[in-house]
């Protein structure tokens, strides 16, 4: 189960379909490539695979503005 702090304060449950590392990102609806990453209300960079629901979102299927 994974803890997520909302913008409305609602809670959901979302199940990891794998182990998600440290400063890893977890998907919280299903992304498509070319798909905008939003993390703390700012867009973070651009999908290039796709991740299922509870996905692990990371630099092999998002690349980020940062880098």
């Amino acid at each position: 189960m994974l803890c997520v702090v909302t913008s409305d304060n609602s809670d959901f449950r979302l199940t990891a379909k794998a182990d998600i590392p440290i400063g890893h990102k977890v998907a919280l609806k299903a992304l498509k490539a070319g798909d905008t990453v939003i993390k703390y209300h700012e867009d973070i960079g651009k999908m290039v695979g796709d991740a299922e629901v509870g996905g692990h979102v990371h630099t092999h299927n998002c690349k980020t503005k940062r880098w």
